[in-house]
């Protein structure tokens, strides 16, 4: 087995939680889809652990995920940081009620088979229904029966904001990488100051360097477009370069990546494994960004 190297002693406080996550985290979004076997999940999931990632990050919206984690992981359920996200898709409630929230992560609970889940966002909940206040409370009133550790949000731009200034939630998750910068300034300094856990997500925008031309219709579309406008030339592989620059933004616990592929994750622990990268390359990027920013707002 390729060694993971500096990853697995790379282990991370998550804010005030008392949580530690690896710096690199596991997002079982694809894990879900009936293209992967039973065994092929199976096999996926416990090399994830093996290879020394200790956050694994999931949905209610993910297909098969969550069933699939409590099916192959439950009984390795010490060995990791288990992360969902609700408020929606509940037969028999309406969306983002209070109703819906307990229903939802009573549902995430069996189906995960654990008796309390690390961290539960509120996925992409819009600004106003956070104002209304019932769906925190709801999510607040699992923490206190110890169904869930950590309240918390996942989403971006004015509704991140204001999750974040509420003082509710003590974790964030939300696109952090070189083509989707925004939040380093207008986020992290106060999630920070509050001991608020960050997740970055889409750590490397959904690999826009595979495409040679604008690849309309596709998730990466969207960051193809900033990432040529940018046009950065360092000499260093993208995904590699992708990965560095979000995992070792100040403030970030971890950064997930999604796949179904243990090479492609052991080479991402690999590059991690490099550590940070070159204060100038990082000061380059920044600057690019700013000189090219276009209303370059959080991509949900």
């Amino acid at each position: 087995m390729m060694s993971t190297g500096w990853l697995r002693t790379e282990v991370r406080e998550f804010g005030n939680s008392g949580l530690k996550v690896s710096v690199l985290g596991y997002g079982a979004g694809q894990l879900g889809t009936s293209r992967l076997t039973e065994q092929e999940a199976d096999k996926f999931l416990n090399a994830v652990l093996d290879v020394g990632v200790t956050l694994v990050d999931t949905a209610r919206g993910y297909g098969q995920s969550e069933e699939r984690i409590g099916k192959f992981l439950s009984h390795r359920r010490n060995e990791f940081v288990l992360s969902t996200k609700v408020g929606y898709d509940v037969e028999g409630y309406q969306d983002w009620t209070y109703d819906c929230i307990i229903a939802g992560v009573e549902r995430a609970l069996r189906l995960m088979r654990t008796d309390v889940i690390d961290i539960v966002h509120l996925h992409s909940c819009p600004v106003e229904i956070l104002k209304n206040g019932e769906v925190v409370d709801a999510l607040e009133e699992m923490v206190e029966q110890g169904k869930v550790r950590v309240a918390a949000y996942s989403g971006e731009n004015e509704a991140l904001d204001y999750a974040v200034s509420t003082g509710r939630f003590g974790s964030v998750q939300f696109s952090l990488n070189i083509t989707d910068q925004r939040s380093i300034e207008k986020v992290i300094p106060t999630a920070k100051r509050k001991g608020i856990g960050i997740i970055a997500k889409r750590p490397i925008a959904n690999a826009p360097w595979r495409f040679a031309d604008k690849p309309v219709g596709d998730y990466a579309e969207e960051y193809w477009v900033r990432w040529k406008k940018m046009n950065l030339k360092f000499g260093i592989d993208p995904q590699e370069l992708f990965l560095r620059f979000s995992a070792f933004t100040d403030g970030v616990g971890s950064c997930i990546v999604g796949t179904t592929n243990i090479d492609h994750l052991r080479k991402n622990i690999q590059a991690v494994g490099k550590g940070p990268l070159p204060a100038d390359i990082v000061s380059a990027i920044r600057k690019t960004f700013k000189e090219n920013d276009a209303g370059w707002v959080g991509l949900v």
